[in-house]
């Protein structure tokens, strides 16, 4: 019987070729160790064209750099500037250029990323010594864009820890030396750029060529290495340097400085060391310090103006929740009694509701809210009338008729919601009667001098930790709608943060220790070959340079934090302020 059975099996020479396949259908042949570049290249003119430069490849389901060899018959889909995963492989790369170019002019001198600016850039300074002068900058940016034209390769190589240690040390590199702690493997990857090595968490470009857009620009104590945004690879837009956003960084780093923790290497030291204690008490303390001085400017503006409406707004896992009761304690003590209106209740009626461009409902969206009624009810409100507030059901999608309120004269409003910076939102108020609070978790802790900690990755491990203990969502899912909700971020928040009347950073020097133990374990789940894996490799091989907290440190964490609000235990989950029907409030008064 098994002799009868026909074999469509038959032998071949062995293939000193290996195939890639794209997302198209294209496929392509190319010797054994043809790097992805080659491949990428090859493919352009079969695909159309790119729209932005190639970055890297996604090979076999795994973020790989250009230069890196096919081995085997593989699925490849090319990374690109316009992407995230491209974007930070440029401004590695870039940050390489950068620090190459001031070693060659001016050696020894070290170089600081302290952090990145809304516009596309990093804000850098000079540790040992005064800022550029207009003159320097121009030649230092001339020289760069020498190392572009001349294409140098960026190398890459495997030395033992030990070397790599010497090395730093041998340049007075202790930002590294400390970082290196930390590292539990006994070999360490370097990059090496016209003869000088260093590190860089992440994947590089294969040489300079790819450098062309960047510039320099003289800002405050320091500069400006701009690089293109992801939504514009091509071009660089006007760019503020002294927004209200980078004001908050600058104060942010001095408190890093006062703190002796300014970057992982120094917090680990402190996790391991047991000295944790302190330092989070320390930032708690000024998390409190600044919530008051805001509760103040609040009060004060009352007294002066009237002001009787505080906005609150800021991206996806800022803290805004705690934030918001917080101050709303700060404002009782100076005897203002806050009232809380929630705006997800001004939603119009399902069928109004505008659709974006892939003909979705947009509930982002301000035509999503009854912008007319809103104001009207606000104004109202303040004029001391009674009012019947929306109750907005999302299961019938229609707005219903809810509780009756009246606000006494010493109640403020407090709203929180992503258009609360969008001067469209309460355009018919006067302007004086609404004070603008911007969230955001703007962390200046950097890695080390020349490698960035993301405040967007700080806030996605906090989404990540809370939709796990909360909203029973993996890792995956949060990884997965992640893109979603930065669209509506860029759209919706980021554009009006200027607008903002005050700025509250709600980053913690402490938190990554905290959430390492917490998110580590989740991102482990997130299945492999698939778009959120590479994202959670990457989270993971960054959060391995943080020294985790133990629980019992994690203990020692006050339930008033703000990160309680991602961790679990916080003391202000079912406190609501100022949610009190006509009745309730008359009574609380009396």
């Amino acid at each position: 019987m098994v002799s009868q059975i026909k074999s469509k099996i038959s032998v071949v020479k062995p293939r000193d070729s290996v195939q890639v396949t794209f997302p198209s259908g294209l496929t392509l042949e190319g010797e054994v160790g043809t790097t992805i570049e080659e491949f990428l290249i090859a493919a352009e003119p079969h695909l159309g064209g790119y729209d932005s430069p190639i970055m890297g490849g996604v090979l076999d389901g795994k973020l790989r750099e250009l230069s890196y060899p096919v081995k085997r018959d593989s699925p490849l889909r090319p990374v690109l500037l316009s992407s995230s995963d491209g974007g930070r492989i440029y401004r590695r790369s870039l940050v390489m250029l950068l620090a190459t170019a001031i070693n060659e002019l001016w050696p020894d001198l070290k170089v600081n990323v302290s952090y990145s600016v809304p516009e596309g850039g990093f804000y850098c300074t000079l540790p040992q010594r005064q800022p550029f002068t207009s003159a320097e900058l121009e030649r230092l940016e001339a020289h760069m864009r020498e190392i572009v034209e001349q294409n140098d390769p960026i190398t890459k190589r495997i030395v033992p820890l030990d070397e790599a240690v010497a090395l730093f040390k041998s340049r007075g590199e202790d930002d590294k030396v400390r970082l290196l702690e930390q590292r539990t493997r006994n070999d360490l990857t370097l990059y090496t750029l016209r003869g000088r090595s260093d590190y860089f968490y992440g994947y590089m470009l294969p040489s300079t060529g790819y450098l062309t857009v960047f510039r320099l620009i003289r800002a405050g104590d320091g500069f400006i290495l701009q690089y293109p945004r992801k939504e514009h690879p091509h071009e660089l837009h006007d760019i503020d340097p002294n927004s209200k956003i980078n004001e908050v960084f600058k104060e942010a780093d001095e408190w890093l400085r006062k703190l002796g923790v300014e970057d992982i290497g120094r917090l680990n030291r402190h996790v391991r060391r047991d000295t944790i204690q302190e330092l989070l008490l320390v930032a708690e303390a000024l998390h409190e310090q600044r919530i008051a001085r805001i509760a103040n400017e609040i009060s004060r503006r009352y007294e002066a103006q009237g002001t009787r409406i505080i906005m609150i707004a800021g991206p996806s896992s800022s803290g805004k929740t705690t934030f918001s009761k917080r101050l709303a304690i700060q404002l009782l003590a100076h005897g203002l009694r806050p009232f809380t209106l929630e705006m997800d209740n001004y939603f119009v009626d399902r069928e109004l509701t505008p659709r974006d461009e892939h003909g979705t409902l947009d509930f982002e969206a301000l035509e999503a809210v009854n912008v007319p009624l809103f104001n009207k009810h606000l104004a109202e409100l303040i004029r001391g009338e009674e009012v019947r507030l929306p109750r907005f059901d999302f299961i019938q999608g229609k707005s219903l008729q809810g509780r009756l309120v009246k606000l006494t004269p010493h109640q403020l409003i407090i709203i929180e919601g992503i258009h609360g910076l969008n001067p469209k939102l309460v355009a018919s108020l006067p302007r004086e009667s609404v004070f603008r609070i911007y969230v955001s978790a703007l962390t200046p802790l950097n890695v080390d001098l020349h490698n960035r900690v993301s405040t967007t990755d700080s806030r996605l491990l906090r989404r990540i930790v809370r939709d796990a203990s909360y909203r029973g969502h993996s890792a995956t899912d949060t990884l997965m709608r992640w893109p979603y909700v930065r669209r509506g971020e860029k759209r919706n928040i980021f554009p009006y943060q200027e607008n903002a009347d005050v700025i509250f950073n709600s980053a913690l020097v402490y938190e990554l220790a905290a959430l390492r133990p917490l998110a580590e374990p989740l991102l482990l789940q997130v299945p492999p070959n698939t778009p959120e894996h590479i994202e959670a490799n990457r989270l993971l091989s960054f959060l391995r340079w943080v020294t985790p907290m133990t629980e019992d440190q994690v203990a020692l964490i006050p339930d008033t934090s703000l990160l309680r609000e991602f961790i679990g235990g916080s003391i202000f989950q079912d406190y609501h302020p100022g949610n009190l029907s006509t009745e309730e409030t008359e009574a609380a008064v009396h």
